[in-house]
């Protein structure tokens, strides 16, 4: 079992790396957004940084589980830090090709960092939890995935503050430095085996997963997506562009909505009860089915046949607050309801997962994660430039359909077994 001084450590200085992956992801979106580039030139820069998502998730969860999570944390860390520290040396002189190409380099770097990171912490849990205390598994998941998303809402609010007050170098460096002190405390915490495979790691595993771990990847690359897809590029720059939000009130709704998200989540196995881990796939299939339509209800409400029908109904022309109103109630609903469904699906894979694998079924369902992101990231710049923020939210709606359509296959319930089988209670 592993110690709560070493769970401690990995969560703290995963926290600290959510910080600084925050506020990255604020700062490049609106530095470059100030510079000139469209939406999807945008999108283009952060696709390394989920592409290579995709690798370091599928290979690290085998060096993980073969080395143990204490060489993941490490390298991690010290990969943010060089990534942040190149950003930093990007020159406004630098030809617009030579610029996309270094930055999306440098977001590589990052997106390895972080999913080296966050493997890391969320293959702890694992340890630290008694087998067949499923509640309390789901309990230790939601608060560590809910805390994450809170840190990374305020990493948009302090990355918008810091490009406002200090610029794009100085934040940059800042925010190495911070990780620099983190990492050398968490080299002296952390011990050598934690998370280490008791038995050797077949190249074969890398590959061979249950029925239940495969397909709730294939769902989570959908559901991620369908997030995505217009909250990356599409919803900011909305914010700006149409409704004239200033650099620092798009960083604060991001970092609230974000902050919000995590509380739900944290919050989870008290707002569905203990015996959501008990339903475990049932859970995530009507939650699911909730939030496929979500996004559709927005897209309508937002539509010119809509507020003109609805205009007309009044008598009158619809206010100036009707589109922020219908958007940012909309998205409050679905950021509650998308994070109780991340909650579920967080505590099913570590629930279907043996605890000397784990690292390596969940490395494999973050890759599945990291593909989902991808392909939300670039249709969230493709489609809101050529269709607008209903186009992502009409493909939002799609791909969530999708996702519940996987769910049904999942068996009712997530009891592992000795063999780290997921089997129907």
């Amino acid at each position: 079992m592993t110690s709560l001084r070493d769970y401690a450590t990995v969560t703290a200085a995963y926290w600290a790396f959510t910080l600084t992956d925050g506020a990255l992801r604020m700062l490049v979106l609106l530095h470059f957004h100030r510079l000139g580039y469209a939406p999807l030139d945008i999108a283009v820069l952060f696709l390394l940084y989920e592409a290579m998502g995709v690798v370091t998730n599928f290979l690290g969860g085998w060096v993980g589980a073969r080395f143990g999570l204490r060489i993941t944390l490490f390298t991690g860390l010290a990969v943010q830090i060089v990534a942040l520290t190149m950003l930093s040396l990007t020159d406004p002189a630098w030809t617009a090709a030579l610029s996309v190409a270094y930055v999306m380099v440098a977001q590589a770097l990052s997106g390895i960092a972080k999913d080296l990171t966050k493997m890391s912490s969320k293959s702890a849990v694992k340890l630290v939890v008694d087998a067949g205390d499923h509640g309390g598994l789901f309990k230790w998941v939601a608060v560590l995935t809910g805390s994450k998303n809170a840190l990374k809402g305020i990493g948009f609010l302090l990355g918008g503050a810091l490009l406002e007050q200090l610029g794009f170098e100085w934040a940059l460096w800042s925010m190495a430095g911070m990780l620099a002190f983190v990492l050398a405390g968490a080299l002296m915490l952390v011990r050598a085996d934690l998370g280490r495979a008791k038995s050797r790691i077949r190249t074969r595993e890398l590959f061979s997963k249950t029925r239940e771990i495969n397909l709730l990847s294939a769902a989570r690359i959908f559901l991620f997506a369908s997030r995505d897809v217009w909250f990356v590029v599409g919803v900011p720059i909305f914010l700006y562009d149409r409704l004239g939000w200033s650099f620092d009130a798009v960083g604060a709704f991001m970092a609230a909505w974000v902050v919000g998200y995590g509380m739900v989540q944290a919050a989870a196995p008290r707002l569905l009860g203990r015996s959501a881990a008990e339903r475990g796939a049932g859970a995530a299939k009507l939650w699911g089915a909730v939030l496929t339509v979500l996004p559709a209800v927005i897209a309508v409400g937002l539509s010119p046949a809509f507020e003109n029908w609805l205009a007309s109904a009044a008598g009158t022309a619809l206010p100036d607050a009707y589109q922020p109103v219908v958007l940012i109630g909309g998205l409050l609903v679905f950021g509650v309801v998308f994070a109780l469904n991340s909650s579920v699906h967080s505590y099913l894979i570590v629930a279907y997962s043996d605890a000397d694998k784990v690292a390596l079924n969940v490395g494999f369902y973050y890759m599945a994660n990291a593909v989902g992101r991808f392909g939300g990231t670039l249709l969230s710049g493709l489609l809101y430039q050529v269709a607008g923020l209903a186009g992502t939210l009409w493909t939002s709606s799609a791909l969530l359909a999708l996702t519940v359509l996987i769910t049904l296959f999942l068996r009712s319930t997530a009891v592992t077994t000795s063999a780290g089988k997921a089997e129907a209670a």
